[in-house]
């Protein structure tokens, strides 16, 4: 299996870097437009080898597509990143144009790929994605709601000094900072719902910490995040490649789901061999729905700016 990771930055080499010593797929490839980087990172991650004992080849190249010819996965995480007060949204001008270029490069050397999108706005990009391409919906995929749910999880664990993974938590909702939606309701630990743990005081600030997850680390690092967000990539693009049928929170192009039409927004879906194989149809109560309904409406304003590229 091969995985094309498009953009050798911090959370393209790190995706790469846990695609590898997992051994996720049989090759990666990084591809950057900087002379050298991808090599370098590629090079980086392959001396690694011998201690971790991975066997995935890693190689970097500079701008080649063709070497990217017959990708399972394209990982696209091009653009700039986040910069401290910057919001998602702002990037929409900037990362339209390398997006589409990209998904239009790709597919002439990877016709059968299905391509998950990281690139911010996400929810955006990945529209921009599903309608420059003309692909079907389901090999166009958000990796978002998979960094948000982590996000949320880890918040759920500190508050419960309990371990993460025995905490199950989605979050659904455009992958933006106020327009997340951390389901606190159907949070639960090892079964039980984690409001019988937690009360409701701590819940909602378990989620305006989530909301505020990434912007918090830009904050801190001064650029955006990149170890959570690498591994979530790896993990979506795991349950792709062997067809484990997880269900991840991803923003996918809607027809009706949610009660939303001709957007990408994050919701439940199960994972496998073929990207999007169905959309989940979780029983939101009324606050959720109404949530959800002013999430879609933000997604669909920045989409807007998106006409003249699409044109």
């Amino acid at each position: 299996m091969k995985v094309t990771i498009v953009g050798a930055g911090n959370v393209g080499a790190t995706c790469a870097d846990v695609i590898s010593y997992r051994g996720i797929a049989s090759e990666v490839v990084l591809l950057d437009i900087k002379e050298g980087f991808a090599e370098g990172k590629a090079l980086d991650i392959t001396q690694c080898a011998t201690n971790t004992g991975f066997n995935t080849r890693v190689s970097g190249v500079t701008n080649d597509y063709s070497k990217t010819a017959g990708s399972d996965v394209v990982v696209i995480t091009s653009g700039i990143p986040r910069k401290p007060g910057m919001t998602r949204e702002e990037l929409i001008g900037i990362n339209a144009g390398i997006v589409k270029t990209v998904a239009e490069n790709v597919l002439k050397y990877s016709p059968n790929t299905i391509i998950v999108v990281v690139s911010n706005p996400m929810d955006t990009m990945t529209y921009l994605a599903l309608k420059a391409t003309g692909l079907p919906k389901n090999r166009i995929i958000g990796m978002g709601g998979a960094l948000d749910s982590s996000r949320f999880r880890t918040y759920l664990s500190l508050a419960l000094d309990k371990p993460a993974n025995d905490i199950s938590a989605m979050v659904i909702g455009g992958h933006g900072d106020t327009t997340m939606i951390p389901l606190t309701r159907l949070a639960s630990y090892n079964g039980i719902p984690v409001s019988q743990f937690l009360s409701e005081e701590v819940l909602q600030k378990v989620a305006a910490d989530t909301m505020v997850g990434g912007a918090t680390l830009t904050g801190l690092l001064g650029t955006s995040a990149w170890y959570a967000p690498g591994a979530s990539v790896a993990y979506l693009v795991d349950s792709i490649l062997n067809d484990q049928k997880k269900m991840i929170a991803c923003s996918v192009f809607v027809e009706g789901e949610y009660g939303q039409n001709d957007i990408c927004i994050g919701v439940p879906c199960i994972i496998g061999k073929n990207g999007v194989e169905e959309i989940v149809d979780i029983k939101l109560n009324d606050q959720e729905k109404a949530l959800f309904a002013k999430s879609a409406d933000a997604v669909r304003s920045m989409n807007d700016a998106l006409k003249t590229i699409l044109v």
